[in-house]
């Protein structure tokens, strides 16, 4: 590649990154944050934090996301405590490993508030323009860059559709929707972003060029209909929770007793799949014009009414997109279908008889990549200093993509800073889980998180997540002094209680009877009776005389890990199976041709996906366990043959020699 003869811009970063939704805003904060030079790229300064779909953060394990990416000092948490207009804790009639926050925001607020926060930020620059192309050092662009075939290619910059350079170390990939995309309303194909945006047509075909294989997913968005025309008599009131819990751990819980919107519940009936079924052939799913593969686990209605057909009406939530407008989004009729069927199915649902749409549904396509291409640091194996997250990874939501961003932002500032990457295994985070999920399996639609997918989800509470990660948060730089210190007092508070529980004796004649339990006969202790289905550690307060005064964060942890102490024992023993295996490292970029006794498929697999330990080559599909076997003979033989390959990959052994 040759410069252009015509005059051009040219500046320096550490950092560039592409893309300003979700994800890339979690990615250009943690570089900045962490003191690096950052350039933000958006198509537009006006969708900064944009949320083209439905304007809510968490959900069931979406909102363990949200809790993670705070307690790793990111910022999507502290964005909707300042910005929601109703919030719910979710699954509360269950065990507290699936308790999940979620909040409806304010739309318009959520995007001018994160934006504040983005523009107010130190070592951080924000420019709207289109990247068009990644640079490498095998493009040879500028004079410095030296390339032998064969090298690893790394990153040296970008270029922008107007000609603009801008050198850097890293780049993170946060394109989100906009890559080639095209929007379908039937008939009627438009080839923007979401919300009518640009899309960006470029970026593509640099990354094909420099071998970086692409594919098409799509996604959808229902319309937005006029408040004023709703009969909201025919629909149930849907209200927040009394008491609000804040997603920060550093919110305080006062600040969010607010005054909340109402959200309503209807549902379709047999008219509305009828005119769905009869217009099916000007669906563009299903009359074959859309290319990509969609969410399954967030369907459109064409598709609740094909695949469950036995359905006589679906649940539909009519929320508000903010106190400042009266549209609103209808949740769970997603579609694709023409303006006409539009208007006439939406106005089959009780409550929405005369209703008037603002905004079209429609579905939208766009260019995105098989995570299989990327370490479990989410940068890419082909080339050195190129980083993805979000939905350019093949994953939905902003939730998954803001962890993603985090992540990724998070790894390109420590590769340049030569430290070593953060990596979140599945037994410490749901950003681990999912992270792994993407890199390690074939995903062949956009993947969402869920609680289901987390094997070791009673130890990965959101309640419990800064205890988890915020260590690691400040072991990297995003968390404060002060937080830290908090955060390690805490859990000597929670330890130090659960010692005095655990001695408090009650005779037989401790009443008990009136929180609905059943009398003792014979003496117990007081963390025997917070294990009973009925009593809990607050409800005990009157028979336990001593109990301190502690803070209600504190007392919670106590409670449940009291209640649920021996399903969590259960959980760590098989965690500490786990670590056992992820702990046994696989050497980088290694031909496993070379090792006899692996099966042609399990070769070819772990060729493709180099995993980086053998806890991840187990979770290949293709890989059996026999397969395992065959790579633990192998490193136990490596131990022998080449101990200094060894001991690099696996020090604790080193260690464990030495002593």
């Amino acid at each position: 590649m040759s410069k252009k003869n015509i005059p051009y811009i040219e500046e320096t970063y550490d950092v560039v990154v592409v893309g300003a939704g979700h994800a890339g805003c979690e990615a250009a904060l943690a570089c900045a944050r962490l003191g690096l030079e950052t350039m933000m790229f958006t198509v537009s300064v006006d969708s900064i934090a944009l949320m083209p779909c439905n304007p809510n953060i968490g959900g069931s394990a979406k909102g363990h996301l949200v809790r993670e990416i705070d307690a790793l000092g990111g910022e999507m948490g502290k964005n909707i405590d300042k910005t929601f207009i109703q919030s719910k804790m979710l699954n509360k009639s269950k065990g507290p490993a699936v308790h999940s926050l979620r909040a409806q925001a304010d739309k318009a607020e959520y995007t001018k508030e994160m934006r504040k926060t983005l523009q107010n930020t130190d070592h951080l620059s924000i420019r709207q323009a289109e990247v068009a192309e990644i640079l490498t050092n095998k493009d040879q662009f500028f004079p410095e860059d030296e390339y032998h075939e064969g090298e690893e290619q790394k990153i040296t910059g970008v270029r922008t559709v107007s000609g603009g350079v801008y050198r850097c170390k890293a780049v993170v990939l946060c394109t989100g929707t906009y890559l080639r995309a095209r929007c379908l309303t039937g008939e009627m194909i438009t080839h923007t972003g979401p919300n009518g945006l640009s899309a960006a047509n470029h970026l593509t075909d640099s990354l094909v060029a420099h071998g970086i294989q692409t594919r098409r997913f799509k996604t959808g968005t229902p319309a937005r209909v006029d408040k004023r025309s709703l009969d909201f008599s025919k629909m149930e009131e849907q209200f927040g929770d009394e008491r609000v819990v804040p997603f920060s751990f550093t919110t305080n819980p006062e600040d969010v007793q607010i005054e909340q919107a109402s959200c309503w519940l209807t549902y379709t009936n047999e008219t509305t799949h009828e005119i769905i079924r009869n217009n099916l052939d000007r669906s563009p799913i299903y009359a074959g014009i859309i290319e990509g593969t969609g969410p399954r686990y967030c369907p459109s209605i064409e598709d609740k009414v094909v695949k469950f057909a036995d359905k006589n009406r679906h649940q539909i939530f009519i929320e508000p997109e903010g106190l400042s407008t009266n549209e609103m989004y209808v949740g769970g009729m997603s579609s694709s279908l023409p303006e006409d069927v539009q208007h006439e199915m939406y106005r089959t649902l009780p409550g929405l008889e005369h209703v008037k749409i603002v905004r079209n549904a429609y579905a939208i396509e766009y260019d995105c990549i098989d995570a299989n291409n990327l370490y479990a640091s989410l940068e890419f194996k082909a080339m050195k200093g190129l980083f993805s997250g979000g939905q350019f990874n093949g994953s939905s939501g902003y939730e998954e993509a803001a962890c993603q961003g985090l992540i990724a932002g998070i790894n390109a500032a420590m590769e340049i800073k030569g430290r070593d990457p953060l990596i979140l295994d599945r037994s410490e985070a749901y950003i681990g889980v999912l992270i792994d999920d993407l890199v390690t399996k074939k995903n062949r639609e956009p993947y969402r998180m869920m609680t289901s997918r987390a094997e070791y989800r009673l130890l990965l509470r959101q309640d419990n997540a800064d205890l988890r990660l915020t260590k690691k948060g400040y072991e990297i730089g995003l968390i404060s002094q002060e937080r830290y210190d908090w955060v390690c007092k805490k859990e000597e508070l929670i330890k130090k209680e659960i010692e005095r529980v655990n001695e408090v004796k009650l005779g037989a004649n401790a009443r008990v009877q009136q929180y609905g339990s059943i009398p003792l006969h014979t003496g117990t202790t007081l963390s025997d009776l917070i294990r009973r289905p009925e009593l809990d550690y607050d409800k005990l307060a009157e028979i336990d005389t001593d109990r301190p005064d502690l803070p209600a964060e504190v007392t919670e942890q106590v409670n449940i890990l009291i209640k649920y102490d021996g399903y969590i024992s259960r959980q760590i023993k098989q965690v500490e199976k786990f670590k056992k295996l992820e702990k046994k490292k696989l050497p980088e970029k290694f031909d496993y041709n070379e090792i006899s006794g692996l099966r042609i498929e399990a070769q070819q697999k772990l060729n493709e996906l180099q995993p980086w330990n053998i806890g991840q080559a187990s979770r290949i599909s293709g890989v059996t366990p026999a397969d395992i076997s065959v790579l633990l003979v192998y490193l136990e033989q490596l131990k022998y043959s080449n101990p200094d390959l060894f001991f690099k990959l696996n020090p604790d052994e080193h260690k464990e020699k030495q002593e």
